[in-house]
Parts: C-alpha cells; sequence; structure tokens
C-alpha cells in the first residue's frame, strides 16, 4: 500500500497498542480518499492545519481516537471517531454539515499482530481487506446522478447529434420573432419583370420566368403579404416583396353582409 509505510515510519514512536496501528491504517484511507486531517478533538483549535500526517497528540486518549479532516476550505467538516472496547475498534464518521454517519467495526486481532507493532512489514494481517471495508462502510459514497435525468441527458444530446448530422432535416418553420431582415425592393430597377432571366449567376438579383404581380413593375395594390393578414398569417411570415399567391379572401371582414350571402329573389317560390 503506497504511502501509508512512510506514514506509518513517522508516528512509529506513538504506537502502543494494536488499536493506534488500526486508526493509522484508516486515516491513511481517508487522504488517499482526498481528506486532509486538520487537527484532533471535536472543537477547532487555533492550530489546526491541514496535512496528511496525523497530529502529535492523536492517540493521547486509547479509549476514544477523535479526528477531523476536510477536503477544502468551503467543504463540511468530517469528525472520525474511534471507540476501543475490549478487542473492538467502532468507527463513526459524521458529516458536519449533513450530520450524516457511517459506522465500521473492527476485530484488531484479526487484521493486526500485537508483537509485531514497530515492523511494517509484518504488522498488519490482511491490510488489503480491512481496506475494502473502509471503503464500502466508513468513508461517504459519491453522489450519484439519478438514472432518470442521465438518460434524458443522453438521448437529448444523441437527438441532437442525429438532427444536425440529417441532411434531409427541414428547418423550423416557425415565423421570425423580432426586426425582419433586409429584402431588396423588388422594383429597383422599375419593370425589372424577367430582367434577372439575363444574368444566369444571379448576380443582380433572383431570377424566374414566372411574372409575379409584386414584381412586375405595375402599381401595387395597398395590399401587402409581408405586413401579415390578420387571423391567418402573423407579421414577417411572407419577407417583403416575395411572390405571394393569397389562400384566403383577403379583407374578409368588410362591414355590413356581402351580396352573394343574400337568397336570390323568389328562392322559395317553388313556380318561378
Amino acid at each position: 500500500m503506497a504511502g501509508l509505510e512512510a506514514m506509518y515510519t513517522c508516528v512509529a514512536d506513538k504506537i502502543e497498542c494494536p488499536q493506534d496501528a488500526v486508526v493509522c491504517l484508516v486515516h491513511w484511507e481517508m487522504i488517499k480518499y482526498g481528506y486532509r486531517c486538520i487537527g484532533s478533538g471535536d472543537e477547532p483549535s487555533s492550530r489546526d492545519k491541514k496535512s496528511e500526517l496525523l497530529p502529535a497528540d492523536w492517540s493521547s486518549n486509547k479509549e476514544l481516537y477523535s479526528l477531523r479532516y476536510r477536503t477544502s476550505d468551503t467543504e463540511p467538516v468530517m469528525v472520525l471517531k474511534a471507540i476501543a472496547v475490549d478487542s473492538t475498534l467502532i468507527f463513526n464518521l459524521m458529516n458536519s454539515g449533513t450530520k450524516q454517519v457511517s459506522d465500521l467495526m473492527v476485530n484488531v486481532s484479526d487484521h493486526v499482530n500485537a508483537d509485531q507493532l514497530h515492523s511494517f512489514d509484518s504488522v498488519f494481517r490482511d491490510a488489503d481487506d480491512l481496506s475494502e471495508k473502509v471503503k464500502a462502510q466508513l468513508l461517504p459514497r459519491p453522489e450519484k446522478v439519478p438514472e432518470r435525468s442521465r438518460r434524458e441527458e443522453g438521448e437529448s444530446s444523441q437527438r441532437r447529434r442525429e438532427e444536425d448530422g440529417d441532411p434531409l432535416r427541414l428547418p423550423c418553420r416557425h415565423p421570425r420573432h423580432g426586426p425582419q431582415p433586409h429584402w431588396p425592393d423588388p422594383l429597383n430597377p422599375p419593370f425589372a419583370a424577367g430582367g434577372a432571366d439575363l444574368d444566369p449567376f444571379g448576380s443582380v438579383g433572383g431570377g424566374g420566368m414566372i411574372v409575379d404581380p409584386l414584381r412586375s413593375g405595375f402599381p401595387r395594390s395597398g395590399f401587402d403579404p409581408s405586413s401579415g393578414i390578420p387571423d391567418i398569417l402573423p407579421p414577417g411570415a411572407v419577407p417583403p416583396g416575395a411572390r405571394f399567391d393569397p389562400f384566403g379572401p383577403v379583407g374578409r371582414h368588410r362591414p355590413g353582409p356581402d351580396p352573394d350571402h343574400m337568397p336570390p329573389p323568389g328562392y322559395d317560390d317553388m313556380f318561378m
């Protein structure tokens, strides 16, 4: 276990019982997980500082070990406590922000040789097994993204990729909002119907052989489709000067009844 031997050697003079060795291993797992020890006890102190090493008084109480950890200055403090009960150590790790607690019970004799406390090569029995227990039961688990949101995000990104790569996909047909684009005046120069047919490359303007009443050069009626048709087309749906064939009666909201809507004289006379 890379790093554990160096850390264990640094505190070898403070290790006096098998419980001390177990606390050292659990402390190193906290360091590997990204935490840094800031001090001992439950309350903050002016001597607190983040370090990978154990504080000087970490083993002063053999019945209750208490250490505080933190990943960064903005994250809540994690309080690690180990209570010695006969040959067992009961670990509790509490998040001071959320008050969530995880625990781990370790049978000391199963993992430490009491006669080899000052020989790192033989002090631990199956250190890898104890390390896995610490990771699985004591260390906080990373927050998981809900499966549904992850699936929806994946489907959304997949749909965007398919739309971007589909050459047959039609653009959005919603009418344009905001300021209308600049369109050249179709009557400049006047009487230019069919003149663009002499410009096959379109350097002057559009082409086409179908005469558009709006582009013929004759005076226009008061009807301008680019301003919209009430209850039919919103403003901007037809570009200014574009060819437009009305698909409904223009000015349908005329005052008074339409003569075509009146019944013919004598329509109910069966002899006519």
